[in-house]
C-alpha cells in the first residue's frame, strides 16, 4: 500500500466521528436486515398470516422505496445528516418498540403490523440516503473509497448477520421479544451517531430555497445531464431488473431441476455474504492499483456473468451445493466491488449539493425496476422452464457491465476527477 494511501486509511480511523458513524451504520444495518426477517415470521407465527397477507406485508415494506426516495434526496441536500439519521433511528426504535409490547401483550394485529413495516420501510430510505451524504460531509475526498469500504463492509456483515439472528432470536424466544431485539439495535445507532460532533460542510445556499418538486427535478436533470452518472442509473437499473429476473428463476431452479433441500437453498444464498465483505475489501486497494473504470467493469462483468454457470449444473447436492457456493460467493465479491466504487465514483463527481438526490435518484430508477424483473422471471420460467429462463435471465444481466464498457466510467483511472459545481438554488 502506498504510504499516502495508507497514511489517508490510519487518519480516518483515527477520526472519532468516522468512527461513530460507521459503529452506527452497522447496528443500524442489523436491526434493518433483522427486522426484514422477523416482522414476517411476526405476521405467519403470531398472528396466523396467509400467503397473500405476507405478500402484502412485504410489498408494504417495500414501497417506501419508490414513493420516498427521490423526496428523500431533495431533503436530505437540505438537512444537517447527523439530524436525519438520528431522527430516523429513534423512529424506527419506537416503531419496533411498540409492535414488540402490543405483541406481548397480545393486542397487536395484521393491520398495525403493517403499518409498522412501512414506517420502518419508510425511515430505512431516509437514513440510507442520509448516511451515504453523511461520509462526503466527514471525510476527504482522497478517504471517500476507503471511508464507503468500511461502511459497505459493515452492511455486508448485517446482510449475512441479520437475518440469521432475526432467525434465531424467533426460533428460540419470541417473535416480539426479536422485534424488541431490533429495536435496541436502532436505539445503539442513534446514540453513536448522536454523539457525532464535527459541523457538517453544508452547502451554501444561493437565493430562496426552491419547493421540493423543482430540487427533484434537479436532481432527475443532473443525473440525465452528467454522462458517467447516467451510465450508473442505465447499468443499475438494467442490473436490478435482470437480477430480479435471475432470482424469480433461481429459487424455482434449485428446488424443482436440482432438488435441493430449504437448508442447502439457504447456504448456497448465504456465501454471497462471506464473498461481499471480500469485496469490501478489495474495493480498498485495487482502484487505486488497476484504475476504478477497469475494476468496474471488469468486476461487474465476473460478478454478474458467473451466474451463467448456473443452468449447466447437474447431479446430485454433493455436486451442485459446493458449485452454487462458488457462484454466489464470487457473485459477493464481484457485486460489492462495484458497489463500493460506484459509490466512491458518484459521491466524487457529484457536488455536494446534490449528494442526496443523486443517490436517490439512482436508487429510485434501480429498485423500481426489481418487482417488474421478478414477474418477467417468473414469466420466462413458466413459459421455458426454470433452466432455460434462468439462463435467459443470466445473460441479462451482462447488459450492466457492457453498459459500463462503453462509456466513460471504463476510462477512469486511478485517481479520480474533481466535482463540478452544483447547479444554483433559485
Amino acid at each position: 500500500m502506498p504510504d499516502s494511501s495508507r497514511a489517508a486509511s490510519a487518519g480516518l480511523w483515527r477520526d472519532g466521528d468516522f468512527r461513530r458513524l460507521w459503529f452506527g451504520q452497522t447496528v443500524s444495518q442489523l436491526g434493518e436486515h433483522t427486522s426484514l426477517v422477523v416482522l414476517p415470521l411476526f405476521a405467519v407465527l403470531t398472528l396466523d398470516a396467509g400467503a397473500g397477507q405476507l405478500g402484502a406485508l412485504r410489498a408494504v415494506g417495500q414501497t417506501p422505496v419508490l414513493l420516498l426516495s427521490l423526496l428523500a434526496g431533495a431533503w436530505v441536500d437540505r438537512w444537517r445528516t447527523r439530524t436525519v439519521m438520528v431522527l430516523t433511528d429513534a423512529g424506527r426504535a419506537l416503531a419496533l418498540g411498540a409492535a414488540a409490547v402490543a405483541g406481548l401483550l397480545g393486542v397487536l394485529g395484521l393491520p398495525a403490523l403493517l403499518v409498522v413495516a412501512f414506517a420502518v420501510g419508510a425511515l430505512s430510505v431516509f437514513f440510507d440516503v442520509a448516511y451515504q451524504t453523511s461520509l462526503v460531509r466527514l471525510v476527504t475526498r482522497d478517504q471517500l473509497v476507503r471511508g464507503n469500504s468500511a461502511l459497505e463492509g459493515s452492511r455486508s456483515a448485517a446482510q449475512i448477520g441479520g437475518p440469521a439472528l432475526g432467525g434465531a432470536l424467533v426460533s428460540v424466544l419470541s417473535a416480539p421479544v426479536a422485534a424488541a431485539a431490533g429495536a435496541v439495535f436502532f436505539a445503539l445507532s442513534f446514540l453513536s451517531i448522536r454523539r457525532m460532533r464535527r459541523p457538517e460542510r453544508l452547502p451554501e445556499p444561493s437565493g430562496t430555497p426552491p419547493r421540493v418538486r423543482r430540487r427533484v427535478v434537479e436532481g432527475l436533470r443532473f443525473v440525465a445531464r452528467d454522462t458517467s452518472l447516467r451510465t450508473v442509473c442505465l447499468a443499475s437499473a438494467a442490473f436490478q431488473f435482470s437480477f430480479a429476473a435471475v432470482m424469480t428463476a433461481y429459487l424455482l431452479f434449485l428446488p424443482r431441476d436440482l432438488h435441493l433441500s430449504g437448508t442447502a437453498v439457504g447456504l448456497a444464498l448465504a456465501a454471497t455474504g462471506p464473498g461481499a465483505l471480500l469485496g469490501s475489501l478489495l474495493a480498498a486497494r485495487l482502484p487505486g492499483r488497476f484504475g476504478h473504470g477497469a475494476v468496474l467493469v471488469s468486476a461487474a462483468a465476473l460478478g454478474d456473468g458467473v451466474f451463467l454457470c448456473v443452468p449447466a449444473l447437474h447431479g446430485p447436492p454433493a455436486v451442485t451445493v459446493p458449485a452454487l457456493l462458488a457462484v454466489n460467493f464470487v457473485f459477493g465479491v464481484g457485486g460489492q466491488l462495484v458497489n463500493v466504487t460506484v459509490m466512491a465514483v458518484r459521491q466524487t463527481v457529484t457536488p455536494d449539493g446534490m449528494q442526496g438526490r443523486v443517490a436517490a435518484t439512482i436508487t429510485f430508477a434501480g429498485m423500481g425496476l426489481a418487482p417488474l424483473g421478478s414477474l418477467v422471471g417468473g414469466v420466462l420460467a413458466g413459459v421455458w422452464g426454470a433452466r432455460t429462463g434462468l439462463l435467459v435471465a443470466a445473460a441479462g444481466m451482462l447488459l450492466s457491465p457492457a453498459l459500463m464498457a462503453l462509456s466513460p466510467l471504463a476510462r477512469l483511472g486511478r485517481a479520480l476527477p474533481s466535482p463540478p459545481r452544483a447547479p444554483a438554488d433559485g
